[in-house]
C-alpha cells in the first residue's frame, strides 16, 4: 500500500488489490484508501479474517521491526475476474513476499503473474518468521525486477562475504532478473540493469524514521523505469526520495517543494 501511495503522489495510474475485514478497521482502511484515490473493487472484503493491524517498533537509530498477527485478511485474496482484468491491463505488477506467506494469496498472485505480460516486479520483505525459502525462490523466479535491501540480498545469496557487487552477480547468475535493486539505507543504492552496475551514494536523512524509505524508493524507481528513464539517473532520484521520506515521521509525508521539482511534478 505504501508503495502504491507513493505512485500516486508521483501521477501513476494505480490499481491497488488487498483484503480488508468486515471490521471497523477495514471501514476505516477503505476510507483511508478513498482518499488516497487507491480504493477500487479490487479491495475485497472479508467476514471471517480481521483487518491487519501491525505494530511498529523503533530502535535507538530510527530502524522499525514489524509485529504482523497471523492470520488475517490479505492472507485471503481470492481470485477473481476483476484481478484477472486488471492484470490483463497493467503494465506493471508490483508484488511482495510478506502477502505470500499462506496459500490462498500465493496462488492467487501466481496465477495472475502466469496469465499476465506485465513487467513483474518483485520487493522482497523479508519479516521472519514469515516466509520461506522456497516461496522467496518461487516469486524472484517470476520476476523481472528484484528490489531487496542489504541485509536481504545476504540471506538470499547464503551468508555470502564477498563484495555487494560480487553478491548481486551470483544471484543475477542464479535467478536472471533483467534488474536487481539493492537499498542501502543511508548508503544509497547498487543496481544492476542490462549488464552494468549503476551506484548511489545516497542522500543524507536525519529527524525522522525508517518507515515507508524503501518503499518510496520502489515507487520511484517504478515510475522511472516505465518512463524509461536514464538509469543512473532514476537511481539517484529514487534515493533522494528514499532519503526524503526518512527524514520524516511516517510512511507517506506530502512530497515537499524540492522532492516535486526532482520528480517533475511542478
Amino acid at each position: 500500500m505504501n508503495v502504491a501511495m507513493h505512485l500516486v503522489q508521483q501521477g501513476v495510474d494505480v490499481a491497488f488489490a488487498s483484503r480488508v475485514g468486515e471490521d471497523p478497521s477495514g471501514d476505516e482502511l477503505v476510507e483511508v484508501l478513498k482518499r488516497n484515490d487507491l480504493f477500487s473493487g479490487l479491495i475485497q472484503r472479508d467476514e471471517v479474517l480481521p483487518t491487519c493491524e501491525v505494530t511498529v517498533e523503533l530502535d535507538a537509530n530510527n530502524q522499525a521491526t514489524y509485529i504482523i498477527p497471523q492470520p488475517v485478511s490479505w492472507d485471503n485474496i481470492q481470485t477473481d475476474s476483476l484481478l484477472d482484468q486488471a492484470a490483463e491491463q497493467a503494465s506493471a505488477i508490483i508484488f511482495g513476499s510478506l502477502a505470500c506467506r499462506e496459500e490462498t494469496t500465493r496462488d492467487a498472485l501466481l496465477y495472475l503473474l502466469n496469465e499476465t505480460t506485465a513487467l513483474k516486479i518483485f520487493d522482497v520483505n523479508l519479516r521472519a518468521p514469515h516466509y520461506t525459502l522456497s516461496t522467496i525462490e518461487t516469486l524472484t523466479a517470476r520476476a523481472d525486477v528484484v528490489k531487496m535491501n542489504e541485509e536481504e540480498a545476504k540471506l538470499l545469496i547464503g551468508g555470502s562475504n564477498r563484495d555487494l557487487k560480487e553478491q548481486i552477480t551470483e544471484f543475477r547468475s542464479k535467478y536472471h532478473s533483467k534488474t536487481i535493486c539493492v537499498t542501502r539505507g543511508e548508503h544509497g543504492a547498487l543496481v544492476w540493469h542490462d549488464h552494468d552496475f549503476y551506484d548511489s551514494p545516497g542522500c543524507p536523512a536525519s529527524g525522522g524514521d525508517s518507515v515507508g524509505a524503501g518503499d518510496s524508493f520502489l515507487a520511484t524507481f517504478v515510475a522511472g523505469l516505465l518512463k524509461d528513464e536514464p538509469m543512473q539517473q532514476l537511481v539517484d532520484k529514487s534515493c533522494a526520495v528514499g532519503a526524503f521520506v526518512a527524514s520524516n515521521r511516517g510512511a507517506n509525508p506530502p512530497y515537499d517543494e524540492n522532492i516535486r521539482k526532482l520528480l517533475g511534478l511542478g
